[in-house]
């Protein structure tokens, strides 16, 4: 895999990123460690954590995921050297009152989130430190509209961006970035910087997937004329593109044991959890088979191949999860199976939006 640039910045990784949020919470520390050495070893040199992980979020295990790839690098001197590490910090509470009290995110909740992690992940510096969501209201995690009547922003972006820049001039993070946002945010926090010297977004990391192409709908342009690189999350869709839930369902007695949407109320939820969502997924899940693909590898090749895409950050359980994931490295999809893929997407639209 040929490394690729993150927006303005000199950060290059490799167009698969380690995500971690099933650290802590499915994955035990041990195994954590065993497919962090993995994926290094496979050469991704790009990995992706939060402060709130790991998911789904409860006090007892915030931190989690930060704490077990600190450990790590205390175990395996030189990794942290071989790798681009990124990491965000939580937005407004959102019922999360271990992550901070406050409703709002101000300046000071930036400082101090940084500093913390900076602390589990037992390292001096954050290459890319991400704005987890909005800290104004946006219809984000499964919301479908925006409402002015449920604005509640405390701070400023460009109070925002101040503090972030403060923790760069401090050394504690080289370049920031965002995560589940809107055209209007992006364009606002280049202008704001441009306008000001501040720091200049590289990412946004936002879901993109086959049940999930909102991206497609004015952000790609955003991002593309303002040279904001894309890091897509769930390009999976939460485990429905795998095809494990295409006989089962996901609460039925027959659903796999252990997995997330089967085992949390919580996800359930939310996008992924809508039946709609597991229709569409079983539709491109057929399709994949029907063209000598494994659901995953088609789900994964649709991402890796998308010239919206500059890494895609893959969740895994296990380290035969990340080998089958990199093993879809390389895939490339006919034209006709990209024509019938829009096909079913005109037919069901982004049901995970």
């Amino acid at each position: 895999m040929n490394k690729v640039p993150l927006g303005q910045s000199d950060l290059h990784v490799t167009p698969i990123c380690l995500g971690t949020m099933t650290f802590g919470e499915q994955v035990n520390e041990a195994d954590s460690h065993a497919i962090l050495s993995h994926s290094l070893d496979r050469g991704v040199n790009f990995i992706d954590t939060a402060e709130m992980y790991s998911v789904p979020a409860k006090a007892e295990t915030f931190g989690a995921t930060e704490t077990i790839i600190g450990n790590w690098f205390s175990k395996n001197p030189g990794a942290r050297e071989k790798l681009v590490l990124a990491t965000k910090v939580a937005g407004p509470s959102r019922g999360m009152p271990w992550v901070r009290e406050a409703k709002g995110m101000a300046p000071a909740d930036i400082v101090a989130s940084c500093d913390a992690s900076l602390r589990r992940l037992q390292t001096d510096v954050i290459d890319l430190y991400q704005i987890h969501w909005p800290e104004r209201h946006v219809p984000a995690f499964g919301a479908l509209y925006y409402d002015p009547a449920k604005e509640t922003s405390e701070t400023p972006i460009h109070a925002q961006l101040d503090a972030l820049a403060g923790l760069v001039k401090a050394g504690k993070v080289r370049y920031i970035g965002l995560s589940n946002e809107t055209p209007y945010g992006v364009h606002e926090f280049v202008r704001l910087a441009e306008q000001h010297g501040l720091p200049r977004v590289a990412t946004v990391q936002n879901p993109y997937c086959l049940i999930n192409r909102t991206w497609e709908n004015a952000l790609d342009e955003t991002c593309h004329r303002l040279n904001v690189s894309l890091l897509a999350y769930s390009p999976l869709g939460f485990g429905l593109l795998t095809g494990k839930y295409d006989d089962s369902g996901i609460t039925g007695p027959d659903a796999p044991k252990g997995a997330r949407i089967s085992s949390y109320e919580s996800v359930r939820k939310q996008r992924w959890g809508r039946p709609e969502s597991l229709e569409a997924s079983r539709r491109y899940n057929a399709l994949a088979r029907a063209n000598g693909m494994t659901p995953t590898q088609m789900a994964l090749a649709f991402c890796y191949t998308k010239w919206q895409v500059a890494s895609t950050i893959i969740g895994v359980t296990s380290v035969a999860q990340l080998d089958e994931d990199l093993a879809a490295w390389g895939t490339t999809l006919s034209p006709e199976v990209l024509k019938a893929i829009d096909s079913i997407r005109w037919e069901l639209r982004d049901p995970a939006l």
